[in-house]
C-alpha cells in the first residue's frame, strides 16, 4: 500500500491562492536611450516584451491573479497586454501617481490583492528559479515573509543576505569587500498580505532598506529560499544583451521559446542577405533586415532596423527602425531609436547613440580609416 506525504505542501494549489504582483515603475535610466519612449519591461527581448516572459513562467507556475504596479509610461503596458486573457490571465494595472519605491508599490497594490500570499517580482529581473519551490517553502516555514536568495560566485557587487541552518534570515548587509555569504537578494519575495497592510500607504519607502530590516526587527518570521538558478538584473545594456542571449540559447527558460533555442532567433518577416551570419544567441525583429556578409553575435536588432552589407555588430543593440550603414563596426554599443549611422563608423565601448541622430559615412571611428 502505498502512502503520501499528507505533511507536503500542493504547490498547484498555493499557486492558485496566490496573487502575483510586479514592480514595473522604474525608468530605466542605465538603459537610455532605449527607455525614452519604452518601459524596460517592455523592450523586445528574445522575440517578445521583457515583462511577457516572466508572465509566460507566473502562468506555468499556476498563478492567474495578477496585479501591475505602474508608474512610468504606465499606458504601454496595458495597451499591450490589455485584461491578460490573451495569456491566460487575469491582469490588474495600479499607477503610482509619484514613484513609490519598491515598497510603497507593494503597499499601492495592497487594495487589489484577492489571496492572503502574494509573490512580488522585480519586473527587471531575469530569472530561472522553480516559482512553486519557493511558495512550498513559504508555506512549510509558516512565514511571514520568504525571500528568493540566490547563490553568486562574487557576492561582493551585493548586498548579501545570511540566514541560519533552518532558513531564517539573520540580517541584511550593504555591499562590502568581504562578505559572510555567497547568498544575495533576487528581487522576488512571498509576503502575507497582512503584512503589506502593514506598510506606510502614500510615501516612498524601500523594502530592501526599511521594510525588511524592520521586520527582523520585529522578530517576524523571514525566510529565505536559496537556490542556483539562472538569475540576471537586466538594468544594464551589456546584461540586456546577455540575458536575450541566454534566453535565445535555453540558458534562462522561458515557456515562450520551448523548443525553439539556438545561436539565433529571427522573426520570419526579417530578411538576410546571403553570407550573413547570426550567433551567440542575437535577435532580429520583425520586418528587420540584415545586409549580405554582415555578422552578428550576441546582439539584439529590434523590428525595422536595417544592417548594412559587411557590418560587424557584437554584444550590441540597435533599436527600431534605425540603420547601420554598410561595414560598420559596432561593438559594446546601444543604437537609439530612427538613428542613421553611416558607412564604416566605428562605435564601441559603451558607445550610445540617441534616437534620430545622424552620423555621416566614416564619420565617428576608433582607429584610422585606411
Amino acid at each position: 500500500m502505498t502512502t503520501h506525504d499528507t505533511s507536503a505542501p500542493d504547490t498547484a494549489e498555493l499557486a492558485a491562492n496566490t496573487d502575483a504582483v510586479i514592480l514595473v515603475g522604474g525608468q530605466g535610466t542605465r538603459l537610455r536611450p532605449l527607455t525614452v519612449g519604452t518601459p524596460k519591461p517592455m523592450l523586445p527581448t528574445a522575440g517578445a516584451p521583457f515583462l511577457e516572459h516572466l508572465l509566460g513562467r507566473i502562468k506555468a507556475a499556476g498563478m492567474t491573479h495578477v496585479v501591475l504596479g505602474t508608474s512610468y509610461r504606465a499606458e504601454v503596458f496595458e495597451e499591450y497586454f490589455g485584461d491578460g486573457s490573451d495569456l491566460g490571465l487575469e491582469i490588474e494595472y495600479v499607477v503610482e501617481d509619484e514613484p513609490l519605491g519598491t515598497g510603497g508599490g507593494i503597499r499601492n497594490v495592497h487594495d487589489h490583492l484577492r489571496h492572503d500570499t502574494a509573490m512580488v517580482f522585480n519586473g527587471d529581473v531575469l530569472g530561472g528559479t522553480d516559482l512553486g519551490a519557493i511558495l512550498a517553502t513559504h508555506a512549510d516555514k509558516d512565514a511571514d515573509v520568504t525571500m528568493h536568495l540566490v547563490r553568486v560566485p562574487d557576492p561582493r557587487a551585493f548586498g548579501c543576505v545570511p540566514t541560519d541552518d533552518d532558513g531564517r534570515v539573520l540580517e541584511f548587509l550593504e555591499k562590502t569587500q568581504d562578505p559572510p555569504t555567497d547568498q544575495i537578494n533576487a528581487g522576488c519575495y512571498v509576503f502575507r498580505r497582512e503584512l503589506i497592510g502593514e506598510i506606510p500607504a502614500g510615501r516612498s519607502i524601500s523594502v530592501e532598506r526599511e521594510i525588511f530590516p524592520a521586520l527582523l526587527e520585529n522578530g517576524r518570521r523571514v525566510f529565505g529560499h536559496v537556490d542556483y538558478a539562472y538569475w540576471r538584473d537586466m538594468g544594464t545594456p551589456a546584461d540586456f544583451v546577455r540575458g536575450s542571449s541566454d534566453l535565445v540559447r535555453g540558458i534562462a527558460p522561458s515557456p515562450l521559446l520551448e523548443g525553439r533555442h539556438g545561436e539565433s532567433l529571427v522573426d520570419e518577416s526579417a530578411s538576410l542577405g546571403g553570407g550573413a551570419l547570426l550567433y551567440g544567441g542575437t535577435v532580429v525583429g520583425r520586418g528587420a533586415e540584415v545586409g549580405a556578409g554582415a555578422r552578428l553575435d550576441q546582439t539584439v536588432v529590434f523590428d525595422g532596423a536595417k544592417i548594412g552589407a559587411g557590418a560587424v555588430i557584437e554584444r550590441s543593440i540597435i533599436a527600431a527602425g534605425a540603420t547601420i550603414g554598410p561595414r560598420c563596426v559596432i561593438r559594446d554599443a546601444v543604437i537609439g531609436e530612427g538613428a542613421d549611422v553611416g558607412a564604416r563608423c566605428e562605435l564601441i565601448s559603451g558607445a550610445r547613440v540617441w534616437p534620430g541622430v545622424v552620423l555621416p559615412d566614416g564619420g565617428v571611428r576608433f582607429s584610422t580609416d585606411v
